[in-house]
């Protein structure tokens, strides 16, 4: 039974992952908020999608889905993640009569892609250093 003011629990429902450091690397770390991976970029299509407007001043979505070799709906979910993040912004024109959905890296999207990057080089120097190389 759940107490007064609680909410009940539904039944089958998880509870959101939460982002994790890793062990042995917290003294490592070239910075403290470098820590913590960052959950939404280290998923294989995002870090793509950023990975890529890195490269280029923007991408149209065709160009997107061409490059990480999706479909047009798992591209429009990961993108509009992105989006709510504020790592990516998107722009819709028309040209002639066919829509263009056009994206762009975000300064923000630019330094959280630049902190992913240095904590999973923290990563590679902490793992190499176990090994013996």
């Amino acid at each position: 039974m759940a107490e007064s003011g609680a909410a009940p629990k539904r039944r089958g429902a998880r509870p959101e992952p939460k982002p994790r450091g890793l062990h042995g690397l917290e003294g490592r770390a070239s910075r403290p908020d470098s820590r913590e991976l960052d959950t939404l970029i280290h998923h294989r299509l995002r870090l793509g999608i950023l990975s890529a407007l890195a490269a280029a001043a923007s991408l149209t979505f065709n160009d997107l889905k061409t490059l990480m070799q999706t479909t047009d709906g798992n591209l429009s979910v990961h993108a509009r993640k992105l989006e709510d993040a504020q790592y990516v912004t998107c722009t819709k024109t028309f040209e002639g009569r066919r829509p263009r959905t056009e994206y762009r890296l975000t300064a923000h999207g630019r330094r959280a892609l630049q902190r992913y990057l240095d904590h999973m080089e923290a990563v590679i120097r902490a793992t190499r250093g176990t090994l013996g190389h």
